[in-house]
């Protein structure tokens, strides 16, 4: 536990008492909606909910009544609708688990094992188009989901779904079905070192093993006769969006990446600033429990800088202008240093979760990168910005916020550093 972390927690049981998961994430509920949370589900659970104690509680009791009425469908014969409630199930289940930070909690296994149970059902029910999938990564096991289009599927794109840090493999079955698979995309929802089963495993995150994560992902994906191999790319939000980059960098093989939410700035912002779970979590992934260390030894070299300039394939990115852990300033420099085909859109009024407009991104970034790796987005120096209104319109040619009256991020970060 960071020690804000530790000293603060009476402010996330009063923001939580008070005004629900909209206090720690605004207007989120359109993201989990998005994440196969029903809306319902979402309001029974924080009705429980009055303090960070609850939340385990409150999704475990949840989940349990959805996978009983799933279970009821399934006896019923009637397997679409077993089928959602057992995805709505899981993925509590999983919010449960997630809410435990202790690897070694009997509790956390358990709602893991729920949350498996109903993945299981699920795909026996969807005809095996949803598939566990257990991979060996440097001595230890990385897990995934693997998402496959009805009917007999051939040399068709794939897409790489990660997940953000407070994530796992389940929260993308509900879109990789909607957006990808129902398109003929083979989808692969994945787990990387620190997050879900990998973690729960014994496997941390440091600096640089979620991109060979990735690029291990690559090479199942690559040997399946459903997946053309020079068609792989990746869709990520948050953290994601930031292993993503990394992982374009490292790794040619992956043909485009779209990255919504990306923490690209200097991680002060996320690990001093913000809300300090988002310190505390990553600690839990990367295996530290001194935060002195955490911070020398991983946080201060974390940073992307002149990394993206490495990076070949299309790349995108989009971002909320007030995102609580990325200055939208320091999104626009990494922006800036991309050299590949690029395209940017930032979002008016929108926080970390872009929930305002999480089904226009979730789609979106699912039709932009079909167009990508279809070859229509990798022209030389393509730049392409946008500045999203919240009232419909749409600037182009721009993701400069209007108020900003011609002030660039250069002249920001400058202002920022003479002050300093």
């Amino acid at each position: 536990m960071t020690m804000r972390s530790t000293g603060q927690s009476w402010a996330l049981d009063i923001a939580l008492a008070q005004g629900g998961f909209d206090a720690l994430h605004p207007a989120a509920k359109g993201t989990m909606e998005q994440l196969g949370h029903d809306h319902t589900d979402f309001d029974k659970v924080f009705a429980q909910v009055r303090s960070g104690a609850m939340l385990p509680k409150a999704w475990a009791t949840v989940a349990a009544q959805a996978e009983e009425r799933a279970a009821h469908h399934e006896a019923g014969g009637f397997a679409r609708t077993a089928a959602d409630l057992y995805l709505r199930a899981a993925v509590m289940w999983g919010r449960a688990q997630y809410s435990i930070f202790d690897a070694d909690d009997p509790r956390k296994a358990a709602f893991r094992r729920s949350c498996n149970h109903c993945v299981a059902r699920l795909g026996e029910l969807r005809d095996n188009r949803v598939r566990r999938v257990v991979l060996d990564f440097e001595g230890k096991h990385i897990y995934a989901l693997l998402h496959l289009p009805e009917g007999e599927v051939r040399n068709a794109p794939a897409v790489i779904l990660g997940p953000g840090m407070d994530m796992i493999k389940e929260d993308y079955i509900y879109a990789a079905e909607r957006y990808y698979t129902s398109r003929g995309v083979v989808a692969l929802s994945v787990e990387g070192p620190g997050q879900g089963e990998s973690r729960a495993n014994g496997l941390t995150v440091d600096l640089t093993n979620y991109e060979r994560a990735i690029g291990r992902y690559i090479d199942f994906l690559a040997e399946l006769p459903e997946v053309d191999a020079q068609r792989i790319g990746m869709f990520g939000i948050s953290m994601s969006g930031y292993w993503g980059m990394r992982a374009a960098a490292a790794d040619t093989r992956l043909a485009a990446m779209a990255g919504f939410e990306g923490v690209s700035g200097d991680f002060d912002t996320i690990f001093n600033r913000a809300q300090p779970t988002f310190k505390n979590n990553y600690m839990y992934m990367a295996g530290y429990a001194d935060e002195g260390l955490f911070d020398t030894e991983l946080a201060q070299r974390m940073p992307l800088g002149a990394l993206v300039a490495e990076i070949t394939c299309p790349v995108f990115m989009g971002i909320g202008e007030f995102d609580e852990l990325t200055q939208l300033e320091q999104a626009l420099a990494t922006y800036e240093r991309i050299r590949a085909p690029k395209e940017m859109r930032v979002y008016e009024n929108e926080f970390h979760p872009l929930g305002g407009a999480a089904a226009e991104v979730f789609r979106f970034g699912a039709e932009w990168l079909e167009r990508a790796l279809s070859g229509e987005l990798g022209t030389p120096g393509r730049d392409v910005r946008h500045y999203v209104h919240n009232d419909g319109r749409t600037t182009d040619g721009t993701a400069n916020p209007s108020w900003w009256r011609g002030t660039t991020p250069r002249q920001i970060a400058e202002a920022a550093a003479a002050a300093a």
